[in-house]
């Protein structure tokens, strides 16, 4: 999945559930934990492996349920005690980015891949050939091929809905993040 899906699955999971709750809907530094969860084990693997040659693939620590769930639990526990609600979407982020990246392979008519979070038990196959860090535009490209070549309303269902439901949330939630954004630009000349 591309980094804007995992935003969007994670956010609509997380301001979904508040609204299923009855809760107010996401926070400006709520929303930038989510953000940052829902992109750690992209930032963490795809690094690791295309560019350092730690890993054969851009699936492995960052990716594994193995180091996820204590991580998550880790935060949970310590965002309690210290009367934290932060940890939370960060962790709820990088859970549902797993998830998400299992089942992906749906879309196009093929079995979730359970395997893609299970290192180091199950490695994924290593690329068939070294394109270091390239390798992110290299997958954008073919991106743009496929999308070139795909038909208007299935190229709406597979790729857009996600995106666009998630931003009319989002600007439904009164568009959470923005605040930070627009203070770390600063002023308006």
């Amino acid at each position: 999945m591309w980094p804007w899906e995992h935003l969007a699955a994670g956010y609509l999971l997380y301001s979904g559930g508040k609204r299923l709750l009855g809760l107010d809907p996401p926070g400006e530094f709520a929303t930038l934990g989510l953000i940052i969860g829902t992109q750690i084990p992209d930032l963490t693997d795809k690094p690791l492996s295309w560019g350092l040659d730690v890993f054969p693939s851009g699936y492995a620590l960052g990716h594994s349920i193995l180091v996820a769930i204590p991580v998550g639990v880790l935060l949970l526990v310590l965002g309690s005690r210290m009367e934290s609600r932060m940890p939370l979407p960060f962790v709820l982020g990088y859970w549902s980015h797993l998830v998400a990246d299992v089942l992906d392979p749906l879309r196009h008519g093929n079995p979730p891949l359970i395997g893609r979070i299970l290192w180091p038990v199950v490695e994924s196959d290593p690329y068939e050939q070294d394109l270091g860090i390239g390798r992110g535009f290299h997958y954008l490209q073919e991106f743009g091929e496929s999308l070139a070549s795909t038909p208007l309303f299935a190229l709406l269902v597979l790729y857009g809905l996600l995106p666009l439901g998630t931003i009319a949330l989002w600007v439904a939630d009164g568009r959470p993040g923005m605040g930070f954004v627009n203070r770390v630009r600063g002023p308006k000349q």
